[in-house]
């Protein structure tokens, strides 16, 4: 094996995963002048072009894709057995990258990174996130955290909270100067604070429950947003009515700063998985972060 070429294919599978050169060389601590030259000289040894260049995009040539999905799983193996012989020494390291929505930062990842901290500082957690929904393989994630229904069957999944409802919630000061709507028709005589899906761009339809069906809902208001989490903030400050799950707004309801609405109209959700690939469950760093969440979650 030509060892330049080996050493250079680590930086065209970043390149492959984000589409760029620039975002690869932030991921690898790298210049882009010096991983284009990386790529080049594996195309040189390999004699074929492995991406399209252009001014504004680069894609995978049909030749590239082929190539590097032959090699991936390859790399993936020699990487692990790497981790393996460190962790072998008491040592975890590398970077573990993990794909959740921005809600679980808050409902399961800041005590499982806390203990991790802790525990193995050596390695490293990156946490992207992202509501929509992506193959974490193909993008080059560890891991990735989202609803049970919404896991992919040849994943493996872990439990990290119990099934929770998703509720309707708005702050004291909202509900005395418009009122509580009393039905979901009355939905739409208020302010609702919108969110928009990153993904498709659409706007999210609400989904309530009325009587023994769950109905999408359409609503309309003076804001939106793409963070979970800035809706429940504009909802403390009385501006509207917000679509919430029941955990993320738990103590804020608790110390009376915003009030549950419509009770009966709230779904229920499967709850959060941790979930990845089969071939990566021996990883040491995946594994720590596995025993981590068991013992943040399951005791």
């Amino acid at each position: 094996m030509d060892r330049d070429l080996l050493s250079h294919l680590p930086v065209v599978l970043a390149v492959a995963r984000h589409q760029g050169f620039a975002a690869a060389a932030g991921e690898l601590g790298m210049s882009p002048s010096a991983v284009s030259h990386a790529v080049r000289t594996v195309e040189d040894r390999l004699g074929a072009p492995l991406f399209v260049r252009t001014t504004r995009s680069v894609s995978l040539t049909e030749s590239g894709a082929r190539f590097l999905a032959s090699i991936g799983s390859a790399l993936d193996d020699i990487g692990r057995a790497a981790e393996g012989l460190t962790a072998e020494r008491g040592e975890v390291t590398g970077l573990l990258r993990i794909n959740a929505p921005r809600a679980a930062l808050d409902m399961v990842l800041t005590p499982v990174l806390a203990r991790l901290t802790w525990q193995h500082p050596k390695l490293t957690v990156e946490m992207h996130s992202d509501d929509a929904f992506v193959d974490i393989v193909a993008q080059g994630f560890d891991a990735g955290i989202r609803l049970g229904e919404a896991i992919q069957q040849d994943m493996i999944a872990m439990r990290l909270t119990q099934p929770f409802k998703t509720i309707l919630i708005a702050s004291p000061a909202y509900l005395d100067a418009k009122g509580a709507p009393r039905t979901i028709a009355d939905l739409h005589s208020h302010n609702c604070i919108g969110f928009r899906l990153v993904g498709s761009g659409g706007i999210y339809d609400w989904e309530l429950k009325d009587g023994k069906k769950i109905r999408p809902i359409k609503t309309a208001g003076t804001a939106l947003v793409n963070d979970i989490m800035h809706a429940r903030e504009l909802a403390l400050t009385g501006i509207g009515i917000a679509y919430m799950a029941e955990p993320l707004v738990r103590r804020q309801i608790r110390e009376g700063a915003l009030k549950w609405l419509l009770p009966q109209s709230a779904t229920e959700e499967d709850g959060l998985f941790l979930y990845y690939p089969r071939r990566a469950s021996m990883a040491p760093k995946l594994r720590a972060f596995i025993d981590a969440a068991k013992f943040c979650f399951t005791r």
